[in-house]
């Protein structure tokens, strides 16, 4: 039986794979990738995905050697044109949860929120010719990449005006006073991953309060697996349309 967060915050959504739904071909990709190496951190990939059509939106994203792969999604969707830029992550966990999380080494995650907001955001303009407006421009992370959607979006909402969040981890919990401009923000986690999904919706929950526009959706799935590819085309819907 649905919750009644998930009554009030239902997208329409198809059956997937996670939910019985038989799995579809993946067909053609006619999108393009395009790799750049930065100086950042010794060396640091920047992973983009160009739609077939000109973007109408572009997303943001940490963790990019997975995420960018993601746009062969929303090709199949019915959504908007869609540029993911993927800022990839360092593979060690400690490091990596240390860059994302302003609460662990806050020099460490200035730097890194920097390169993301200042360099990746101009060479993208520069490189692919494109400035979009804060409402069709969000800001995506999974995990511990959800942690630094939720900080990046929460301290640059006049950039990003939507925050996706699957599953965020728990370093970086919602701030006691919640700033006067807030991004629309889209949580998901599974039922099977009960700290995160506590995190997400405590989370949903001090958002919502501050006046947010907040979507919370409980999946069934544990941390990890089809259900975050899944739920990524719905939160491309819900922030700019189809």
């Amino acid at each position: 039986m649905a919750t009644e967060n998930q009554a009030r915050n239902h997208v329409n959504r198809k059956l997937t794979e996670s939910d019985g739904a038989p799995a579809r071909s993946t067909g053609e990709v006619s999108g393009e990738f395009v790799t750049e190496m930065f100086k950042y951190g010794g060396g640091r990939q920047v992973t983009v995905h160009l739609p077939p059509d000109p973007p109408e939106a572009i997303v943001f994203a940490g963790d990019g050697q997975r995420i960018s792969k993601w746009g062969r999604l929303l090709e199949k969707a019915d959504v908007p044109s869609t540029m993911i830029v993927g800022v990839h992550g360092l593979t060690d966990e400690m490091p990596r949860i240390h860059e994302y999380s302003p609460d662990f080494e806050p020099e460490r995650f200035a730097a890194h929120e920097k390169f993301f907001i200042e360099d990746v955001r101009r060479w993208t303009e520069s490189r692919f010719g494109v400035t979009l407006p804060a409402e069709r421009t969000a800001v995506f992370g999974v995990s511990a990449g959800g942690e630094l959607a939720l900080a990046i979006g929460l301290r640059h909402p006049q950039v990003y005006g939507a925050v996706f969040c699957a599953s965020p981890g728990g370093g970086y919990k919602p701030p006691g006073v919640m700033p006067s401009l807030l991004p629309r923000t889209y949580l998901v986690a599974g039922t099977q991953e009960p700290f995160f999904l506590d995190n997400a919706k405590r989370w949903a929950d001090a958002l919502r309060d501050a006046g947010a526009d907040v979507v919370m959706i409980e999946r069934a799935g544990s941390h990890g697996g089809a259900f975050w590819r899944e739920e990524f085309p719905l939160m491309i819907a819900w922030a700019f349309g189809r």
